[in-house]
């Protein structure tokens, strides 16, 4: 069994004024009980991360920082995204915490599932998931996409753990060997089983936000998703190959069909065929090209090398840079 370990929270926020106090003092009072039963090391880090946020979020993070050494507070130059954001967390909590564990500033994953990834860890597990054990607050619009969603994924061949989102626990090595994927499409959840290091799995009942409202809205999780697909698949591609030999073949089917209504002097009208061909058509070929430029553009952004993140401050009373 391994020691008792060094431990850090990656804390990605955005516009989250509203509830940073109460997951500080929530999640603060978990740490502090977990230390004095001697199953992480005091000298914790909690590291909230500003990702381009307008309101008070990153005064905030200042004040908490300021009275309690064991807050760092990192100021993104520009707004970067959940998973960049998650990701400069998880790169900075590293250097404090042999184990880091990244979540959401809204209090939905239960702190309480922290021993048990604590404990997956000891027992030799590298990367610990946090998986809900139902979805019975959801929607039946969110319930269902989220269902079909990992059911795509799958069928695309992209490694994903079911209800899993980004509450997870990593060794310090698992940090280092994610940060060696260079991508700038990032979709964490898909690229973290990639590692490849021993896994475990923590079931835990997903909470309703503590304040505030989400800060992942439809369009948000239809990007995140339509990101997971085409960063790790090609395979719409290749069914859109499939599909243009099937179109090819029914074109030529349909024109070996004229050809002979013709001989044979049936000839017909063909006006609504006609068109509804040329729209069908129409519709495929802008979609496909839609398809290859998305992939195309996607390897020009990862072309430039730009760095995914700037951090423009750091804040903390013994900070590492």
């Amino acid at each position: 069994m391994r020691s008792v370990p060094e431990f850090a929270v990656a804390i990605p926020c955005y516009n989250e004024e509203e509830c940073l106090e109460i997951t500080y003092k929530e999640l603060t009072k978990k740490l502090n009980t977990l230390a004095k039963q001697k199953a992480i090391k005091d000298g914790y880090r909690v590291v909230f991360v500003d990702d381009g946020s307008r309101d008070k979020t990153w005064r905030i993070i200042c004040e908490l920082a300021k009275k309690d050494k064991h807050i760092v507070g990192l100021k993104l130059a520009h707004n970067r995204g959940h998973q960049n954001a998650l990701l400069a967390g998880m790169e900075c909590a590293a250097k404090y915490g042999e184990v880091v564990v990244s979540m959401d500033a809204d209090l939905q994953d239960d702190i309480n599932a922290i021993d048990g990834f604590i404990s997956e860890y000891r027992d030799g597990a590298d990367i610990v998931y946090g998986v809900r054990s139902e979805r019975k607050k959801d929607s039946f619009f969110k319930r269902h996409t989220a269902q079909m969603f990992y059911k795509i994924m799958r069928f695309m061949g992209a490694e994903t753990v079911y209800n899993h989102a980004d509450y997870r626990l990593m060794s310090r090595r698992a940090v280092d060997e994610l940060m060696r994927y260079d991508e700038r499409n990032l979709y964490l959840r898909g690229i973290v089983p990639m590692i490849g290091f021993k896994t475990a799995e923590v079931k835990y009942g997903r909470n309703e936000r503590v304040a505030g409202e989400s800060k992942y809205p439809l369009r948000k999780m239809i990007n995140l998703a339509w990101d997971g697909i085409t960063s790790f698949s090609v395979k719409p591609i290749r069914m859109m190959l499939s599909l243009g030999f099937i179109i090819f073949f029914i074109s030529l089917a349909v024109m070996v069909y004229s050809l002979v209504m013709k001989i044979i002097g049936q000839v017909v009208d063909g006006w609504t065929f006609t068109i509804c061909s040329i729209w069908l058509l129409g519709g495929l070929q802008m979609l496909m090209l839609g398809l290859i430029g998305e992939y195309v553009g996607k390897s020009y952004i990862e072309s430039k090398h730009r760095p995914r993140y700037v951090i423009e401050e750091i804040v903390g009373s013994d900070a590492k840079s």
